[in-house]
């Protein structure tokens, strides 16, 4: 329990610093960028597809008609660029964080190791093709676990229950192979996993449920369609510092076990024995070399 409210704050303080907010305004740049580059090249051409697909309809005719008589033609013009808007950008939100996803979740594990681990050896347990494999895989796992938990969603409480607590194993088993991925050898990870799966699976559920926030923005309804552009960008951000807030407590707490895991193996390991001979001696060194007696000297008396 130590371990897992220590690293919570930690990584709480850790969002205060200046690389961590920085990286949380990552997505809003690539968001702009891509925005830009799209309308740069292909927001006329667009422009023009939906409009020709609208009048296209003939149910929308009849619609445009109507709203003529009432004085409302202009109503088109408006909409088209709206609709082509909600249209492209949750593609973007959802490449921009994927982005931030690759890029921050080293650079935030690069920060606390530098900051907490400095000499913690990199045994380099987790490549990057083990790692999307892997991430990949529980994907598909937590994907299936929900399709067939969704009859169970109809009891009231369990609606409540199951999908975070998929989506927290989902979170544990990504999150926290990346964390040791750098430090940690395989066998090393697996008994991290082995002896913390309760609590990583508690972080894991909780960030979850954190992740939750930006659906309010999202849900605002009226205010959210009258201040698109300025909710889109607070939910991205939101977002993507509950994300940053997520990897810093999963990598807070997994180096941290890792650390102590290393610490108790050493302890049990049997001290070396200490040499008898010191190793820069030349052999017999404490032997006294005699000079060679004189001529006709007796020989000494041996020893019984």
């Amino acid at each position: 329990m130590s371990l897992f409210l220590d690293s919570f704050w930690r990584a709480a303080a850790y969002c205060l610093h200046p690389r961590v907010i920085a990286l949380s305004f990552l997505p809003l740049l690539i968001m702009v960028v891509i925005a830009l580059g799209l309308g740069y090249f292909y927001w006329e051409p667009v422009l023009e597809w939906v409009r020709v697909s609208l009048d296209s309809l003939a149910i929308l005719t009849t619609l445009w008609e109507w709203l003529g008589s009432m004085g409302a033609g202009n109503l088109k013009v408006v909409l088209v660029p709206l609709i082509v808007i909600f249209a492209v950008t949750p593609v973007i939100v959802i490449l921009s964080l994927i982005i931030v996803a690759v890029l921050m979740t080293p650079a935030l594990m690069s920060l606390v190791a530098e900051r907490r681990f400095p000499q913690l050896e990199r045994k380099k347990g987790g490549s990057l093709l083990r790692s999307v494999l892997w991430s990949l895989g529980s994907t598909v796992l937590a994907f299936i676990a929900l399709v067939v938990s969704i009859p169970l969603w109809l009891v009231p409480p369990l609606i409540l229950i199951l999908p975070p607590l998929i989506w927290g194993w989902l979170t544990y088993r990504v999150m926290a192979f990346d964390a040791l991925a750098d430090h940690a050898s395989a066998a090393e990870r697996r008994e991290v996993f082995r002896r913390h799966r309760g609590w990583l699976l508690g972080i894991g559920v909780l960030t979850g449920y954190l992740g939750v926030a930006p659906s309010i923005v999202w849900a605002s309804g009226a205010l959210f369609a009258a201040a698109f552009v300025v909710l889109v960008p607070v939910a991205i951000w939101i977002y993507t510092l509950v994300f940053a807030f997520s990897s810093l407590w999963f990598g807070h707490y997994c180096l941290s076990a890792l650390q102590m895991l290393r610490a108790e193996a050493a302890a049990v390991q049997p001290p070396d024995m200490p040499s008898m001979v010191q190793p820069d001696a030349p052999p017999y060194a404490d032997v006294e070399v005699l000079p060679p007696a004189a001529a006709g000297t007796p020989a000494p008396p041996l020893l019984p």
